[in-house]
């Protein structure tokens, strides 16, 4: 008789469980402002760099470009966002964030920072700067690989 995978202790397991903690802490943080943590991340990434081309911000983000132009699409439609053809290659587009989106994000900002705290929350000073520093080796040893 095998015995089952133990998966509740898994790596990948944990991580999408945290992951899971961590939309759910966000969106309870930020419901008054209805925008995701990829919405909120790519309203940053545009004030940060107003007209950027979406493929460019889909890798800022790290998100997939594909899916990216549907969330785009979904700021566009608050107002959020503004898409314009670029002048040297129509193909292209660029991306600035609107008056409103600049706002909305800003506003946001004190939510966000109650979320993370809310995420590392269970952790003491020293396990919260270990936990980030093993999370950015984690992840910059695989897009090493990559």
């Amino acid at each position: 008789m095998t015995k089952s995978f133990n998966f509740t202790a898994a790596p990948g397991h944990l991580i999408r469980r945290a992951h899971q903690l961590a939309v759910a802490i966000f969106m309870e943080e930020t419901a008054a402002f209805d925008a995701t943590p990829v919405q909120f991340a790519i309203l940053n990434a545009l004030i940060d760099r107003p007209g950027e081309d979406q493929i460019t911000l889909a890798g800022r983000v790290v998100f997939d470009p594909a899916t990216l132009g549907s969330v785009i699409g979904r700021l566009e439609a608050k107002e959020w966002v503004k898409r314009v053809a670029d002048p040297a290659d129509k193909r292209r587009k660029l991306l600035w964030i609107a008056p409103q989106g600049e706002q909305i994000a800003l506003q946001m900002q004190r939510a966000v920072s109650r979320a993370q705290q809310r995420i590392v929350g269970p952790l003491d000073e020293d396990e919260r700067a270990q936990f980030g520093l093993l999370l950015g080796k984690l992840i910059a040893g695989h897009e090493a690989d990559s």
